[in-house]
């Protein structure tokens, strides 16, 4: 290897540049367009339903039914952030990180690109956390989708103002404005457990598609697995299990005892899976 090359291999500005372009490959593909555009339209099905269904006085959510908040939606529109992301938490927002992860490696191997980025010269471990941070930026450009949706039609369609928290105090608006932020990045990054193994899962094939589906039905099936009573015990150790401990910035005082657990299990998922797929890419056979 050449001093320049050597020089560039090793330079800062050149990990930004492959990092940039990594962003620009992502958010181009009409797949990932798409994923945020129904991330984008979800907030705003769930207030136009809510707006219909309060339309003769009745209160939203009056059977009991629905995501958390979702009754003081019309009372303030700020609610709706909380609402789309609870519904949006337990499968579409996953599903979509599960998407890009997946496909980081593989679509590339599949694509018959991975090699030539390699010889860039990248560097394997480089080339693997640049992807691993390109897909947790998805993680919270997706959840911001989901928040700016919410709020621009919580705005539109109902009154904003102070709101009540959970636990009855109320508090102003911009403060309220400011939980609603703290929230989208909890959610965030209750997703770097899903992104990391959706990551070692795109390391395992040469298929896009494969890797896709693979992660996603992981997802599901440790969402199943989440409700089957009987098993309680492994509850705690699911990555989904914490997800919906968000609400608990809405309590005054906040309760952290469950918020810390998730970014807990979090940081174990993301340490376990990002290891095991450093792992296995640098250890395997580049071929396309």
């Amino acid at each position: 290897m050449s001093q320049a090359e050597a020089a560039r291999k090793a330079s800062p500005l050149w990990t930004l540049g492959l990092f940039r372009s990594e962003l620009l490959t992502t958010f181009r593909r009409w797949r990932t367009l798409a994923l945020l555009g129904v991330l984008a339209a979800v907030p705003v099905l769930v207030g136009i339903a809510v707006r219909i269904e309060t339309g003769d006085g009745s209160s939203a959510g009056g059977g009991g039914g629905g995501p958390a908040f979702i009754s003081q939606i019309t009372n303030n529109g700020l609610f709706l952030v909380f609402t789309a992301l609870a519904a949006t938490l337990p499968f579409f927002l996953p599903m979509a990180i599960g998407v890009v992860a997946g496909d980081a490696v593989a679509g590339e191997a599949g694509a018959g690109t991975l090699r030539y980025l390699l010889v860039a010269p990248a560097g394997r471990s480089r080339l693997l956390l640049t992807k691993y941070a390109a897909v947790m930026t998805f993680c919270l450009v997706a959840t911001l989708v989901v928040a700016v949706s919410a709020l621009i039609t919580g705005a539109l369609l109902f009154p904003l103002g102070d709101l009540t928290t959970i636990s009855g105090t109320r508090i102003g608006f911009s403060e309220g404005l400011a939980r609603a932020l703290l929230i989208a990045l909890v959610v965030a990054v209750s997703l770097i457990g899903v992104a990391a193994l959706g990551l070692f899962v795109s390391t395992l094939t040469n298929s896009g598609i494969a890797a896709m589906a693979t992660t996603v039905g992981l997802l599901i099936t440790v969402q199943i697995l989440d409700q089957i009573p009987q098993l309680h015990a492994l509850h705690p150790y699911l990555f989904s299990h914490y997800w919906l401990s968000f609400a608990d910035l809405m309590r005054e005082p906040v309760y952290w005892d469950d918020l810390t657990k998730n970014l807990g299990l979090q940081a174990l998922y993301a340490a376990v899976f990002g290891s095991a797929a450093w792992a296995r890419f640098t250890a395997k056979d580049i071929t396309a």
